[in-house]
Order: structure tokens, then sequence, then C-alpha cells
């Protein structure tokens, strides 16, 4: 069976989660697949280029393609539906930081290289929140305006929630009551 793209993803998350980020390296990912690391470099130029596939894929499949779900749906007021688009993100970053925090570390480590790949992932993250902006402009719940510069305000305002960079807030006793008051400041900009 030929070596796959994925069957390297795949083992390359499976050694990362294991050994972390910093100490693990292409050879220890080429010995869990029994091949030469040279065969690896066949698929990924550098062990960046690696690490970025990773973490690519490791978003669509944790952060992105979930919240896509909710940010596709028409049930409520886009309200209700924005602000559950934005605690599924804060949970997810939050739980993925106690959790699964060989590829969080990962994932904080490409967040400061600010590459196409993670410029890519936020325009996507901002577009649904645009869709659910835009749902509600059409309904008049929210002022008319254009969504996209809305979509990318709230994202911004929100950040300190769900940026890695800011993950050791998260554990603050206020945390969820100082959502609480962004998310009432944002709502009545909205509005």
């Amino acid at each position: 069976m030929p070596l796959t793209k994925d069957m390297i993803l795949d083992a390359a998350e499976q050694v990362l989660r294991r050994y972390g980020p910093d100490k693990t390296s292409v050879i220890d990912i080429a010995k869990s697949l029994q091949v030469s690391h040279g065969t690896l470099y066949r698929h990924f130029a550098s062990k960046a280029a690696l690490r970025e596939a990773v973490t690519e894929r490791w978003l669509d499949q944790s952060i992105a393609g979930p919240l896509e779900g909710i940010a596709g749906t028409a049930e409520g007021s886009a309200a209700e539906q924005l602000r559950l688009w934005l605690e599924a993100l804060i949970k997810k970053k939050r739980d993925y930081a106690a959790e699964d925090a060989e590829m969080f570390a990962m994932y904080a480590a490409v967040t400061l290289e600010r590459g196409p790949m993670l410029t890519m992932h936020v325009d996507r993250l901002m577009k649904q929140i645009a869709s659910i902006i835009e749902r509600g402009m059409r309904a008049g719940e929210f002022k008319p305006g254009t969504a996209d510069a809305v979509a990318r305000s709230v994202f911004l305002a929100t950040e300190s929630f769900h940026h890695p960079a800011h993950a050791h807030e998260w554990s603050s006793e206020t945390v969820d009551e100082d959502f609480a008051a962004v998310w009432s400041l944002l709502l009545s900009g909205l509005k």
C-alpha cells in the first residue's frame, strides 16, 4: 500500500501528541510509519510544512468544520445563533487547551508564524460569522451594514476568549463574566 499524505498526517498527529511539538522530529514520524525520513520529504518539503499541514487539518476537523454547522443553521434568532457560535468556539479552544495540550501548543506556535494557512482559517471563521450577521441584517434584527466588516469586528472584539495567546487568561474566575460583558456590548452595537 503506497504511503499517502493522510497516513503521514495521522502518524504525525499521534507522534506529536506523544512527544509534543518541540520534541517531535521528522525521523520520529518516519519511524512510526516504518519508512525513511526522506520518504516523508517527498510529500512535505520541510518539517515546518508537515507541522502546518497537521495543524491545518486539525483546525479544519476540530474547529472550523463543527462551527460551520452552527453558522449554517437558520433556526432561532441571529443573535442567539451568533452567541451560540462564539460560545462554541470559545469552549472548543478551552477544551483543546486543557485536553489536547500538544496539538493546542502546536496550533499556538503556528499562530505566531501568521502564515497563509492561518489566514485562510481565520477568514473561514469570519465568513461564518458574516453569514450569521447577514441573516440578522436581512431579518431586520441587526442594523444594516457591511456583514464582513462587522464580522471582523466581532471576531477581533472576542479574540481574548479564543486566541491561543490568551489561553493563560481562560482559567480566570471572571472569564465567563467578562465574555458576557463583551457580548452585551457587541449585541447593543449590532441592534
